[in-house]
């Protein structure tokens, strides 16, 4: 039992405790985030891989595939397994090794956040994060170079599937690690509550990607339809030049660049299709 006073308000330490000790060298080494981040990406994305390439006739699956005529065949995943291996070997393994080589063991705090630090830092970070690639992804599909070089890779796939969540450019990849990895330092987080920040990015960024609504998912239970989900980012890959706010829906709608997405099954709602209708008018007059 630990020999430090505890505060009351710690409603997380029984948890940080049980996490954290007997682990202190592994958990205190630079290369633990790293270690963290991909193997967990690689847990997350393996039960949807099942579901694509071996569910095929699960009838009570397959009916909230966004694109139901759009199959997911071994090649397409083998080629984004491989990229995904690739970089993580040739770009992020490197780079860890180097920090790991000249940055000290962290040391590790003995006492928890308390939960109210632990929730705002997080949604705060996640509001922070949203913001700043929702800018570099408008880049990405504005500046014609900058898609061609970086990120015209990630959408080869017009129909997302789970592996394509790091289907990225190794720069492009750098560049979402950079906000995911330094944006809960801006609050002086714990560690405890930048790895659980880490951790809920890749499952947020997973499930975007994964080419299903499920009616189960965020998407549905977020107020004011505020949270764009797996649909939201479907869309974006089925009209590349909408869409571009990676997980909540504010900055499309205020910006104008939101695009109601298809439902389970491909279904339109009245709201796409008024905008579909509105895109072709807006066509025509340019001709």
């Amino acid at each position: 039992m630990a020999n430090y006073s505890i505060p009351n308000d710690r409603i997380l330490q029984p948890l940080w405790e049980f996490i954290k000790d007997g682990r202190e060298d592994y958990l205190g080494s630079p290369l633990f985030p790293v270690f963290m981040s991909v193997t967990f990406y690689f847990v997350a994305v393996l039960p949807f891989m099942i579901i694509d390439l071996f569910g095929k006739e699960w009838h009570w699956v397959q009916r909230y595939k966004i694109q139901s005529s759009k199959e997911v065949t071994w090649p397409m995943v083998k080629q984004t397994l491989w990229v995904t291996f690739w970089n993580h070997v040739m770009y992020i393994l490197p780079a860890s090794v180097a920090q790991w080589v000249w940055q000290p063991p962290l040391p590790l705090d003995p006492v928890a956040p308390t939960l109210f630090e632990y929730t705002w830092q997080i949604v705060l970070s996640f509001a922070i994060f949203d913001t700043y690639y929702y800018v570099v992804h408008t880049l990405f599909h504005k500046v014609r170079f900058l898609y061609r070089w970086l990120h015209a890779i990630h959408h080869e796939y017009h129909s997302p599937f789970s592996w394509v969540t790091q289907y990225l450019h190794p720069w492009e990849l750098i560049i979402v690690g950079f906000g995911t990895t330094f944006i809960p330092w801006l609050f002086d987080s714990h560690c405890f509550t930048i790895w659980s920040f880490m951790l809920l990015n890749i499952i947020v960024a997973v499930e975007s990607h994964i080419g299903f609504d499920f009616p189960w998912a965020a998407h549905h239970w977020f107020p004011l339809g505020i949270y764009g989900g797996a649909p939201k980012h479907d869309m974006h890959h089925y009209k590349p030049m909408t869409n571009f706010q990676p997980y909540f829906n504010t900055w499309d709608k205020l910006v104008g660049t939101y695009c109601p997405p298809m439902a389970a099954g491909g279904y339109k709602s009245p709201q796409l299709l008024e905008f579909e209708a509105k895109k072709r008018v807006e066509r025509q007059k340019k001709f």
